[in-house]
């Protein structure tokens, strides 16, 4: 039996590929490698490059490595992008997320979990937030995980069929042995962002809105350290194969910091200023949200232990460094 973890090319899930390797798992991922890279998948997992909307594929893969549980990481995640082309994410995010879950149904794959996003709940009305917030997102990326949620539900109340939909909030840092990191080009986290420009690999660094309704102005955030979340993602694969029924779980720390008091951080540790550029507000950017992550501890039995800042900011930074390496052969 094999685990399938779609997007295990991109950021969090070649994470997930390599923690379910180191627990004795059998993987394998599935990546039409837009975004992702090849060299990001360990190398005893095999990688189907191919879509995860194509029936075919799924029915294939799905059959030839005796598949019984899926992870799905695979989707468009950048707010502002889904603003301007709100139809590129209903079809990536949603509609391809349908076909995957439409292929479980059709090949007895009972397990299932999804890599939903904070961006459900909008601008809370509460901070921490939890899982029984109303769910009001205020851009097309959140609506379409949210409708990824819905159909989750809907299924699972149908069919013989169990799924855990995971919220995170802001996901950085690097796997803390170097074998995988955010190696996007061109992309948007803000730690992510802010160690390319601190090591020279951009100008500069744009800060979008510093008139929000927090105590320096600017944006607060909720940072999980990646390896943090796939260990989550682990232990709710873990909670369904013993038994455990449908759930949502929000993954955060319950403590967010402001924008500036993330660039301060990555000033402290990389120890020198970089330029930084203040422009307006981003469409579809809340003013705060974080987490309460009571539910995940205590039904996933999840603990965090990367909960500190400048760790996060220390494992982004190694990443990048090792990633120029990599593209300077």
């Amino acid at each position: 039996m094999a685990i399938l973890v779609t997007g295990g090319a991109g950021y969090i899930g070649s994470h997930m590929a390599w923690e379910l390797l180191d627990r004795g798992e059998t993987v394998v991922v599935l990546d039409r490698l837009s975004t992702g890279f090849d060299w990001a998948v360990p190398p005893e997992a095999p990688l189907v490059v191919g879509d995860v909307g194509d029936a075919d594929l799924l029915d294939r893969t799905i059959a030839a490595h005796d598949i019984d549980a899926i992870i799905h990481f695979a989707g468009s995640i950048i707010v502002p992008e889904s603003v301007a082309d709100p139809l590129s994410y209903y079809e990536n995010n949603t509609v391809r997320s349908r076909a995957l879950i439409a292929a479980a149904i059709r090949n007895g794959v009972k397990h299932f979990i999804f890599s939903s996003t904070a961006a459900v709940y909008g601008s809370p009305a509460t901070i921490p937030v939890t899982e029984d917030a109303a769910t009001r997102p205020e851009s097309p990326y959140g609506s379409s995980k949210l409708m990824t949620e819905i159909m989750l539900r809907d299924t699972a109340a149908a069919h013989d069929f169990c799924y855990t939909a995971l919220r995170y909030f802001n996901v950085a840092g690097a796997d803390p042995l170097g074998r995988t990191g955010e190696s996007t080009r061109g992309a948007t986290h803000l730690i992510k962002v802010a160690s390319e420009t601190a090591l020279g690999r951009r100008a500069f660094l744009e800060l979008y809105g510093t008139d929000y309704p927090t105590p320096d102005g600017t944006c607060v955030r909720d940072y999980i350290h990646v390896t943090d979340l796939v260990k989550a993602h682990y232990l709710a694969l873990e909670r369904l194969r013993g038994g455990g029924g449908s759930m949502v779980a929000n993954c955060g720390y319950g403590r967010g910091y402001s924008v500036l008091e993330v660039l301060n951080a990555v000033k402290d540790v990389v120890g020198k200023d970089f330029d930084i550029r203040i422009e307006g507000r981003r469409p579809g950017d809340p003013a705060a949200i974080v987490a309460d992550p009571s539910r995940a501890q205590k039904e996933l039995g999840w603990r965090a232990e990367y909960d500190d800042l400048r760790k996060i900011v220390h494992h982004a930074l190694d990443w990048e460094r090792a990633l120029a390496r990599r593209n300077h052969r």
